[in-house]
């Protein structure tokens, strides 16, 4: 079942159901993706309309805002459940798998093989900027589709891995389900550290994380996010 909300139309579903879900999908399926819309991406999506139909044509869609769930549901509305970005990586992740990763430090790779007993990881990270540059863009579109896995994460933040997976879908020639899961990889590996589970279910992991790194999120988390919760109003209230 999907709910609509701010416009898009998301799986109510949590991380276990959305995980079980993408996992029954065969790995031989042509390449569809996931996108996981927190409360950055929508702020975004809100301004700049034309990134509008990377979420909108994307296999699954799911909520990754704990604030944005409770905020709405406060306002009255029938939000989907929460699936973070995180939670579903972590569920996927099982002993044995092959994956292909696009994005993550290379530094990071062995501990991400040796936390969750992947059998391998067909690994690309490209470029700062390479979103701008046509030649590594299309490098990263090439080296999905020379390695097919079940599961393709795209780690290079929103919204060139939307970008990146719909460039991937236009080949025709790519299969498996391709996850746009941002920083997710770095919380399995162990390079970062995630909220503790008090304050995942409090929706303050959005705190933790700009105690974490204030230079770098500060404005992301006080001044850009913040105007999810106008968005909302509106959408409720007209």
């Amino acid at each position: 079942m999907n709910r609509r909300l701010l416009g898009l139309s998301f799986a109510d579903l949590d991380a276990a159901g959305a995980a079980a879900a993408i996992a029954a999908r065969p790995a031989e399926a042509p390449f569809a993706y996931v996108v996981t819309p927190n409360a950055d991406h929508l702020v975004r999506l809100a301004r700049e309309a034309e990134l509008l139909p990377l979420y909108g044509t994307a296999w699954m869609r799911l909520l990754d805002s704990r604030v944005v769930g409770l905020v709405a549901w406060v306002l009255g509305m029938r939000p989907p459940r929460v699936a973070t970005g995180s939670d579903v990586t972590a569920a996927l992740l099982r002993p044995g798998e092959t994956i292909t990763v696009i994005g993550l430090d290379a530094a990071h790779v062995p501990a991400l093989i040796a936390r969750t007993g992947l059998a391998g990881i067909a690994h690309h990270n490209p470029p700062m900027g390479f979103e701008n540059d046509p030649a590594a863009f299309g490098a990263a579109v090439a080296f999905v589709v020379a390695h097919p896995a079940r599961y393709v994460f795209l780690a290079v933040g929103s919204p060139r891995q939307e970008r990146l997976a719909a460039a991937i879908v236009a080949t025709g020639r790519a299969t498996g389900t391709g996850l746009c899961i941002g920083a997710a990889l770095e919380f399995v590996a162990g390079a970062r550290r995630r909220a503790p589970r008090w304050m995942q279910r409090a929706a303050l992991e959005w705190l933790a994380r700009l105690t974490a790194e204030p230079r770098r999120l500060w404005r992301r988390y006080l001044i850009d996010c913040p105007v999810v919760l106008r968005l909302l109003w509106r959408a409720r209230w007209g």
